[in-house]
């Protein structure tokens, strides 16, 4: 070939990388999917390390926060440039491809130091998984206890013989909390993830959550007097994640007059609530809540009595619809229903009806997700007897089923897509009322979904101006409506976004707008973007993020 090419190996575990006074011998790190979002389970381990590891074991432990945009080799070079002893990474469902990459990496260049694995993504099916192959050891489980045990072995021996680590779950009055590790720039630019309790006592199968044998509550007064402290240094976004906020009455009492009583302008508060439980005396106090503050994630998944009871989900539908009708209409909480498609058994049909249902009831919200098949969860039991298909690679999405095919599982995919491009933005509240009625949501959308698609090829990359120009071509060509109804929904939806470009469907018709109050329309689109509300202070945070990855 004309040239000799030779590679040279070098023995890196046999060179010499000591650690100055400055080196953490500890370095917690994740990837998160974007900077908004602060790992709540990283600043668990930091906050246990003496506790359940040895005194001073906290002081040599340093915790890195990367984003999944971020390239690998740079986040190597920044946990190399540390020197530790020992990586801790948090593995999920969203980050595991590029942590991967991680691990290699590390494993290239320093084979010396222990990569420890922990997190939802890890803890089943570890024999299958090249990134649990590449790492030394993986704690299943909770890692509140085990990784502090872990990490004081592998400093001061004696080295532990297992390679997986079944995490210890101890009670809750034994963690120390992590609430005090979120530090001035994650009060001012991030969401802060909090737990008033862990577990879930129902088994739905399709959530990890189901493993749980009950839910657990930690003790009160220490809880709130930790919010309380955040509050006091500047916290004002709070995000539970409790899988069931108003399973206990009096603790979801407590906390939401807690923020009653701290009510400020910019105070923003998430829960994820069980939809057919609504106590009155919760009720009370939701109703004083102002607009903005108060945002409640309401898992519907199904409204389909057969599919809930093959999945071991217990709800009553009716009860849920009362519930959702009373939050939409009597209080000012922005309501996030949540529907999952590609459930064992549910055809097209049924989930049309059921979406349809939840429509009826004008959440400000319909999240809409596909089934995804997460490690250790129950719902592989179905696998077999309804021809359920998933794909391999992460997030290990529904590809067909006995009842769907895959053709129109695509057609869903990008249904979710444009569902969420179009109705959950909250820039087109009239001319939604027109794409989606009379008769059937779904329908109406479905088939604007199968429209867009074959008259753009893309699901992504619209811009906001040409969104309008092809509601307005949809609305006006294929569904036959009046040019000048559609065109003052569009003018008065577009002004009210507050939006300065111009589409080229209201260029032609510049007086469309005097028909409609842009006060008003923006009024109502206030209604369906409130979940952006606390995201639209750390915009800017976010694109810097960005930026810099």
């Amino acid at each position: 070939m004309g040239k000799s090419f030779y590679l040279v190996e070098f023995d890196n575990a046999a060179m010499d990388f000591p650690q100055t006074a400055d080196s953490p011998a500890i370095v917690l790190a994740t990837l998160n999917a974007k900077y908004i979002h602060a790992s709540l389970g990283l600043r668990y381990l930091l906050a246990n390390m003496d506790l359940h590891g040895c005194a001073g074991l906290r002081a040599r432990t340093q915790l890195r926060e990367f984003v999944i945009q971020q390239r690998p080799v740079q986040i190597v070079e920044s946990l190399l440039a540390l020197n530790p002893r020992v990586i801790g990474l948090g593995i999920y469902i969203w980050n595991v491809v590029e942590t991967t990459q991680v691990v290699r990496l590390l494993k290239i260049l320093r084979p010396d130091i222990k990569v420890v694995l922990g997190g939802p993504e890890v803890s089943f099916e570890t024999e299958s998984q090249e990134i649990c192959r590449l790492a030394d050891h993986v704690v299943t489980g909770w890692g509140d206890v085990s990784f502090p045990k872990l990490c004081r072995a592998l400093l001061d021996g004696p080295r532990p013989l297992m390679k997986i680590i079944q995490g210890e779950q101890p009670p809750l009055e034994a963690l120390a909390l992590p609430y005090t590790d979120y530090t001035a720039e994650d009060l001012a630019k991030r969401l802060l993830y909090v737990e008033a309790s862990r577990g879930c006592p129902f088994k739905c199968e399709f959530c990890l959550s189901s493993l749980d044998k009950t839910a657990w509550a930690f003790e009160l007064d220490g809880f709130m007097a930790e919010m309380d402290a955040l509050y006091r240094r500047g916290a004002r976004n709070f995000k539970f994640v409790d899988r069931t906020f108003n399973l206990k009455v009096d603790f979801s009492v407590r906390i939401l007059q807690f923020f009653l009583d701290r009510m400020a302008p910019d105070l923003f508060v998430h829960f994820e609530v069980v939809p057919d439980s609504l106590h009155e005396r919760l009720k009370a106090l939701i109703v004083q809540f102002p607009a903005g503050s108060l945002q409640f994630e309401v898992g519907i998944q199904s409204f389909n009595p057969e599919v809930q009871q093959r999945i071991s989900r217990r709800q009553d539908n009716d009860k849920t619809a009362e519930n959702l009708r009373w939050l939409v209409n009597e209080s000012q909480a922005h309501v996030h229903a949540d529907l999952i498609f590609g459930l064992p058994g549910e055809t097209l049909e049924s989930f049309a009806a059921g979406f349809d249902r939840l429509h009826d009831l004008a959440p400000h919200e319909i999240q809409f997700g596909i089934l995804k098949r997460l490690r250790g969860t129950p719902i592989t039991r179905h696998t077999v007897d309804f021809a359920m298909a998933y794909d391999p690679q992460t997030p290990y999405t529904i590809l067909q089923t006995s009842t769907i095919d895959f053709t129109t599982m695509q057609r869903i995919q990008r249904f979710a897509r444009y569902w969420e491009m179009i109705a959950n933005s909250g820039r087109f509240a009239l001319a939604l009322q027109l794409l989606l009625s009379p008769g059937s949501a779904f329908g109406h959308f479905l088939a604007f979904s199968d429209w867009l698609w074959q008259t753009t090829g893309k699901t992504h990359e619209f811009a906001y101006e040409k969104l309008v120009d092809l509601l307005y071509a949809h609305l006006t060509s294929m569904r036959g409506l009046a040019q000048g109804e559609v065109l003052t929904a569009l003018t008065a939806d577009y002004q009210g976004s507050g939006a300065r470009g111009r589409p080229q469907c209201l260029s032609t018709a510049p007086g469309a707008a005097a028909k409609e109050n842009p006060q008003a329309v923006a009024q109502e689109n206030r209604r369906a973007e409130r979940q952006f509300r606390h995201l639209s202070q750390h915009r800017e945070a976010i694109q810097k993020a960005a930026a810099a990855a």
